[in-house]
């Protein structure tokens, strides 16, 4: 559409990044649509390409005959820097047309280290910053993800939230743009209006927050009829048929491979996971499904490798069958599974077996934590006999390399317990020189907790830099001993992220000042810049040690208490409470439910909830039987000497602080 445009990409490091027309892309006449859409993903496109949601959105809105939609991704350097030498505006893929001329930007928050992106594409592509700044007839700026359930952090700059699962609700936020723009629009509040009214959409310009003198919270209220007290997140009920035709990027990139979600949700409970949390309930496609929906998507795409994608995939009830169906129906074409997601059990080694096809390099597991006590206190229901088995399996099965992921500063850590991941990697490896001698490789990946929004968490504070500095060299000079490869996190890029997953409105300011100050790609190592922030906190007035480094009140009024993410706060403070207490749960997918809250909002959820009831009526001792295996399997009943540590909670009253005080053992 524009030469100008198209000579810049020319000129640019990776010009495919930007030049559309890959195999099932979709081009429509833009003249002949009602509503025009642009998805954007702010980041590269060798990232945003392997984004599942915005993929699927793509399919959904092209679908209709009144709208189309199209990509934009954040230039890398290079483009944006010809962009504004030539003040040429920021363009979508498929027609070349400029962002400002589309009636929805529709901006996927995967992850908070991509707001200053957010801000630096609504620039280049001629959009005002803020919300208060837009003309009636100006784009329409709508964000979703899993940062769209915290969102006050990036409020002025958002027209409205899309919350939760957004199948269905991008289909409304589709219907109410076309009605309005064809009865020829009208003031920009009357949409905001029409937009609040939709479940699952958060319309910040419609709420007022208040503040007390000490910086928290006093109240989030609407400020208009049209406005929920509460916006609750939109679940879909039963997963709609999966995407078996998207697009196939003519360069290489991230997941460069098929895509199948087999499976939507995690109920296995860890306490420090929000994914985990905000993505119930589980809901699983059959195994028919799936391998008909492959076959469609190999034919589609001419890929070869096919991921199962989902929180933990072999968590799916027929994962087993599913993939020996895959392999027996599609294995003579040379089909390679791929598993993203296993749990640490030798049953995930074995499927992890199955889908090698003798092909094995790399197993990774993720017991988060080193010592059994912390493993119970965040509720992930693993044992060291499972990681033990596990690596046990997979290098007497011929894997040369396992990889371990383990989280460092979580609630109640102490050093014995990061201590603990040096054992345990020690063990791990002399398992692989028993069985493989010298070939075998352990890697120790860490990142740094940061306490999210929506989780039994989001009330601690988050172990500052200094610790977590101390911890890491503990771990750096530990795996150095022991032969085994260690990474870890940069923890000012951690404090970054906890401000702005637990802020509140007035960090928008500072997102603005740090992007105007340079800040960009930050979740990249070579971009983000610390000072840049540091220098943002200072202008603004804004102490990032306020939201990262301060423990809440359980009854305090958060920056998200007006968004409900599905689990009630009520479990998460029990939740909490049993953190203190070094008490597992269990997972509701197996065992009876939990409450936690979703069973207001799901149909299967409900049927759980009522078995419940009725097991409670008829005084069935099942519940506490296996949770008492559990206890059992998991060592529960821990000696404080045996961690070298003891855990005293204070007692509890309403309106306190979050007491975790941490004495030496004797």
């Amino acid at each position: 559409m524009t030469t100008l445009y198209d000579s810049l990409i020319s000129r640019v490091e990776r010009p495919a990044r930007y030049s559309g027309g890959e195999l099932n892309s979709i081009t429509k006449d833009w003249d002949a649509q009602d509503l025009r859409v642009a998805l954007a993903y702010p980041d590269l496109y060798d990232l945003g390409m392997a984004n599942l949601g915005l993929m699927i959105l793509y399919d959904i809105i092209n679908r209709r005959d009144d709208a189309l939609a199209e990509r934009v991704f954040s230039p890398w350097t290079d483009l944006e820097e010809l962009l504004r030498q030539h003040e040429e505006p920021l363009r979508s893929l498929e027609t070349r047309h400029a962002l400002r001329e589309f009636d929805v930007l529709g901006i996927t928050f995967q992850f908070e280290a991509c707001y200053s992106n957010v801000l630096n594409m609504l620039d280049l592509g001629g959009i005002a910053i803020r919300t208060e700044d837009r003309a009636d007839d100006e784009t329409i700026v709508i964000a979703g993800g899993s940062g769209a359930l915290e969102p006050e952090p990036m409020a002025p700059f958002i027209d409205a939230f899309a919350l939760g699962e957004g199948e269905e609700v991008i289909r409304d936020i589709c219907d109410v743009v076309a009605d309005w723009k064809r009865a020829g629009g009208g003031p920009r509040r009357e949409l905001h209006r029409r937009l609040a009214r939709i479940e699952g959409v958060y319309v910040p310009s419609l709420y007022a927050v208040t503040y007390e003198e000490d910086g928290t919270i006093n109240s989030i209220d609407p400020i208009d009829d049209a406005a929920p007290g509460r916006v609750t997140r939109r679940v879909v009920q039963v997963l709609e048929p999966t995407l078996t035709k998207p697009i196939v990027p003519y360069m290489e990139v991230v997941h460069d491979r098929a895509v199948i979600e087999i499976q939507r949700g995690c109920t296995q409970g860890c306490r420090f996971c929000q994914a985990g949390m905000i993505y119930r309930p589980s809901r699983e496609r059959t195994v028919e499904e799936v391998v008909e929906a492959a076959g469609e998507l190999l034919a589609n795409t001419g890929y070869d490798e096919l991921s199962l994608m989902s929180l933990s995939t072999t968590d799916h009830s027929q994962i087993a069958p599913m993939v020996h169906a895959l392999m027996d129906t599609y294995g003579d074409r040379g089909l390679k599974i791929s598993i993203p997601s296993t749990r640490v059990d030798s049953f995930s080694v074995d499927i992890s077996e199955a889908v090698a096809r003798g092909k094995k390099h790399t197993l990774t597991l993720a017991p988060e934590a080193g010592s059994q006590r912390l493993r119970n206190t965040i509720s992930k229901l693993v044992s060291e006999a499972d990681i033990l088995t596990a690596a046990e399996n997979a290098f007497s099965g011929g894997w040369t390399s396992i990889k371990m992921y383990f989280m460092v500063g979580q609630p109640t850590e102490t050093d014995h317990d990061v201590e603990e991941i040096l054992r345990i990697a020690s063990e791990v490896k002399a398992i692989g020189r028993k069985h493989i001698g010298k070939r075998a490789r352990v890697r120790v990946s860490t990142s740094n907790f940061i306490p999210k929004a929506h989780t039994p968490y989001q009330w601690v504070m988050q172990c500052d830099a200094e610790t977590l500095r101390r911890r890491h060299k503990i771990l750096r000079d530990g795996c150095r001993e022991l032969g085994v490869q260690f990474t870890w996190e940069d923890p000012e890029k951690s404090l970054l992220e906890a401000v702005l997953s637990r802020g509140n409105r007035r960090v928008a300011d500072v997102i603005e000042a740090a992007w105007r100050n340079g800040a960009k790609f930050d979740a990249w190592s070579e971009h983000h810049d610390w000072s840049l922030w540091n220098q943002a906190f200072e202008e603004c007035g804004v102490d990032p040690a306020f939201h990262a480094y301060r423990t809440r009140e359980l009854w305090e009024t958060l920056p998200w208490t007006h968004i409900h993410g599905g689990t009630e706060a009520s479990y998460l403070r029990g939740e909490w409470l049993k953190t203190l207490e070094q008490e597992i749960t269990l997972d509701c997918k197996r065992d009876p439910c939990n409450v936690c809250g979703m069973q207001n909002l799901d149909v299967d959820c409900k049927v759980k909830i009522a078995d419940l009831v009725q097991m409670k009526v008829d005084d069935n001792p099942v519940q506490q039987e296996r949770l008492m295996q559990e206890r059992e399997r998991l060592m529960v009943a821990l000696n404080p000497v045996e961690t070298g540590m003891a855990i005293n909670p204070r007692p509890m009253a309403a309106g306190a602080t979050i007491p975790v005080e941490v004495t030496p053992a004797g």
